[in-house]
């Protein structure tokens, strides 16, 4: 297991009664993020209609060195139980961004959602990042399966 050190930072008006996010098991690939709302909306939280998309804010900004990205992935729970997913899933946290981590959720279902002030919405996954190095060729090596895309290997 590689470990990192990763800082992080309560942004301006976030509820600093928080932990940190940690890994909940020895196992855990990713911490769960939290819905940290400002004042206007700590108390009520935030209804999420069917179709419905909506940014949360997490009260975290973070900085992680360079060669790292913090993927941003739904709760399965959320999923499976409510339709609740996180809208450009994986989402990415570039080592050189320093704003604040929102997630952008949606629910898919037609049921209105509601996330209350310090509820478990998503998870965060920190992996490493390899660069390419494009060059334009005017052929690409055969494979076996060439050109075919969209369930040209068959279906299960």
């Amino acid at each position: 297991m590689i470990v990192i050190k990763v800082l992080m930072r309560w942004n301006e008006g976030a509820d600093t009664g928080f932990d940190l996010p940690s890994y909940e098991t020895d196992g855990a690939a990713g911490v769960d993020l939290r819905a940290n709302f400002d004042f206007q909306h700590r108390n009520t939280g935030v209804t999420l209609d069917g179709g419905e998309r909506v940014l949360i804010p997490t009260g975290l900004s973070l900085a992680l060195p360079e060669g790292y990205e913090a993927q941003i992935r739904p709760r399965s729970g959320l999923a499976l139980k409510h339709g609740i997913t996180v809208l450009n899933s994986p989402g990415t946290i570039d080592s050189d961004y320093r704003g604040p981590i929102g997630i952008i959720l949606f629910n898919s279902s037609r049921i209105a959602f509601h996330i209350d002030h310090g509820e478990r919405i998503a998870q965060m996954v920190i992996a490493p990042v390899v660069h390419a190095d494009f060059s334009l060729s005017t052929s690409l090596d055969e494979t076996q399966r060439g050109q075919g895309g969209f369930g040209s290997t068959g279906v299960t």
